[in-house]
């Protein structure tokens, strides 16, 4: 019998057993036994439903090694005997009926365990819903929404192709925007979605990124310590409501990505761990099954029923929740075995390597069900190495995501702005390095919460010089990011240079709008995304070298840079000039790849901006000098510390000569 074949049948056998007992069939067991089943969350956890003429639900949990489990909850008091669950033959699952079990009920798996007495009451890992931390009960619930995003879900597919523009705002829900009114009250799903589809569509913005939003008892790990894999947090309102939220969003034509965290997991009693008094979700082995740096649990990603766990909860998401894509936290961690870890703290592979083999195919595995099952989302990786084929299919061997972040990318460019203009000359390989290895991976360009946490700062407070060569800085900094190839991201706050390092317990300081330079870095960022996603030359060839073509690398002892971008049609050709100094840079000549007018697209030193104002009067006609290996070239202004970007227009009057062709 094929997979799909499994898959059907197992759905055949709910519909055959629905009314009259178990949600699980043996073809269910079967596919959670092997490590293939993607939709777990159907079967186990909890579901309203009528059996034998009564209103209740029915339980379903994995506890193999408990002797005993029973349910727990506001509706028989809390009473150890009252709701026993019994075992489904071996496979290690307890189900059973709770009569008069309804909506909102409280709920705990009480279990005994096998081993040495140990008993605990635990959340159901399948929970739709929690209490608001630091309560930690499970809530009955179910799932039924009316969406209205129709129109979204059948045209996002073209959105998250290699060639679409995709510029992405990370958010973190609890300190985007409060309630100053109600004592720094965190805004719920209701409130906050129609500002933030405002906000976001102001700025440009094709997609937000969420900050773990499945449950977590603290608020400090910002959602990367999650105990509910397949609960949004209640700390901002009910699962209808992050669903209201999303539905609000993509019909304002908002994508919504989602970080998903299944590299590790808290060592909260009421969580995954020790779950029926063995290493049940994490690996036995601390070396394997316990991470070093953040004190919390590894899943055992050689375990077959942990893999169907993890690969459902995947799936969950973006079936129950219409979510546009998952951003994959801590890939490095999983992909090595001796992560973090020093001298013989680790355990080779079965070849005597330190890959990580089950997470390498969980990865794998993980991809293939969701570009099979929902072909119009993208995945995405935080991988922080040089491992390779991150984001290649796995048929040729890859890791099989969408696209990847290049922090490489990310730690030289900051390196770079944060040296003095003067010092820079002798850093400008930091800038050209990135073009040896640009388009090895399908690469998002971050500037993530990362960058603005523990200690570093702010992305303006990174930044050398007075306080107006600094937002300055910013501004070449964001200008230079969306010149580059690959999509971007920005975290809240940095596209109106905030000035503070980030705090999850505060709001934004929304209040530096009202600054003419703050407000002018916001506007720089809105006219970005604009010109990013209506040049086709910006982003069409975001992925491919022929969209990119150094001009001039060599100008180190200036510090200016310039490269083209061009698009697959003949006229889609963006020139990309930069002075990263403080000295404007007058009568620079330029070669250009065919004659005509350039016009000047963008300059982020346009007083719009909050800059000097300095320019190129709208546009440049070239001459017929060569410069830079080009045929014609045109002598420009560069102003101090900006970005310029110049569209190629043929001259009129002229044969039409290709940009992208010379």
């Amino acid at each position: 019998m094929t997979t799909t074949s499994k898959k059907t049948s197992a759905r055949e056998e709910t519909r055959a057993t629905r009314g009259t007992g178990s949600l699980l069939g043996d073809t269910d067991l079967y596919l959670f036994g092997e490590g293939t089943h993607t939709r777990l969350y159907e079967r186990l956890g909890v579901h309203l439903r009528e059996e034998d003429g009564q209103r209740g639900a029915r339980f379903a949990v994995w506890a193999p090694n408990a002797a005993a489990v029973s349910v727990i909850g506001s509706f028989n008091g809390w009473d150890r005997e009252a709701t026993p669950l019994s075992p489904r033959g071996s496979s290690g699952i307890w189900e059973g009926f709770a009569p008069g079990a309804s909506r909102g009920d409280l709920y705990k798996y009480h279990i005994a365990s096998h081993h040495a007495g140990y008993r605990v009451d635990k959340a159901d890992p399948f929970g739709v819903y929690h209490q608001v931390p630091p309560q930690t009960a499970s809530v009955v619930w179910d799932l039924e929404y009316t969406w209205g995003d129709e129109a979204w879900m059948q045209s996002r597919a073209p959105r998250h192709e290699l060639g679409a523009p995709m510029s992405i705002y990370e958010v973190h829900l609890g300190s985007w925007c409060r309630s100053v009114e109600e004592g720094n009250r965190s805004l719920t799903y209701r409130e906050l979605a129609p500002r933030l589809a405002d906000y976001v569509i102001s700025c440009g913005f094709t997609h937000v990124e969420l900050m773990p939003i499945a449950e977590h008892p603290f608020a400090g790990s910002w959602g990367y310590q999650v105990t509910g894999y397949f609960a949004p947090t209640s700390r901002y309102g009910s699962p209808q409501e992050f669903m209201e939220f999303v539905d609000i969003l993509h019909q304002r034509g908002i994508g919504v990505i989602i970080d998903w965290v299944p590299a590790h997991f808290p060592t909260d009693e009421h969580g995954l761990g020790y779950f029926d008094g063995t290493h049940l979700f994490e690996h036995q082995d601390p070396r394997k099954g316990f991470h070093p740096d953040w004190k919390s649990f590894i899943f055992n990603y050689d375990r077959n029923e942990v893999r169907s766990f993890l690969i459902s909860n995947a799936l969950y998401w973006l079936d129950r929740y219409h979510i546009d894509g998952l951003r994959v936290d801590g890939v490095a961690s999983m992909l090595y075995l001796d992560y973090s870890r020093e001298g013989d703290d680790w355990i080779p592979n079965e070849h005597g390597g330190n890959e990580n083999l089950g997470a390498i195919s969980l990865l794998r595995a993980v991809n293939e069900a969701v570009f099979d099952q929902f072909p119009g989302v993208q995945t995405i990786a935080e991988e922080s190495t040089a491992w390779p084929m991150v984001s290649r299919p796995t048929y040729l061997g890859g890791l099989g995501f969408g696209l990847k972040w290049d922090m490489g990318w990310m730690h030289d460019t900051l390196d770079y702005f944060g040296q003095e203009p003067v010092h820079r000359k002798y850093h400008h390989d930091q800038l050209t390095f990135r073009a040896i290895y640009a388009f090895n991976e399908n690469f998002v360009l971050p500037l993530s919460h990362d960058e603005v946490v523990h200690g570093k700062g702010s992305i303006l407070g990174r930044m050398p010089g007075d306080r107006w060569q600094r937002i300055a800085n910013v501004r070449l900094l964001y200008t230079y990011m969306f010149a580059q190839p690959g999509k971007k991201m920005l975290f809240m706050g940095d596209e109106f240079a905030q000035e503070r390092e980030w705090n999850h317990d505060t709001s934004l300081d929304w209040h530096l709008l009202g600054d003419p330079l703050h407000s002018g870095v916001r506007a720089l960022v809105a006219d970005l995304n604009s010109v990013y996603r209506s040049e086709r030359s910006l982003h069409e060839r975001d992925v491919s070298p022929e969209g990119f073509e150094w001009i001039d690398t060599h100008d180190s002892a200036q510090s200016v840079l310039i490269f083209g971008r061009r698009a697959r049609a003949d006229d889609g050709y963006v020139l990309a000039a930069f002075n990263f100094t403080p000295v404007p840079r007058h009568d620079y000549r330029i070669g250009v790849p065919a004659p005509g007018h350039w016009r000047e697209l963008l300059n982020s030193d346009a007083e719009a901006y909050g800059g000097s104002g300095m320019g190129n009067y709208g546009g440049l006609e070239s001459s017929d000098v060569p410069a830079h290996g080009r045929p014609a070239s045109i002598v420009a202004t560069l102003p101090p510390l900006a970005g310029v970007l110049f569209k190629y227009e043929p001259a009129p009057g002229k044969r039409r000569r290709s940009a992208s062709k010379s």
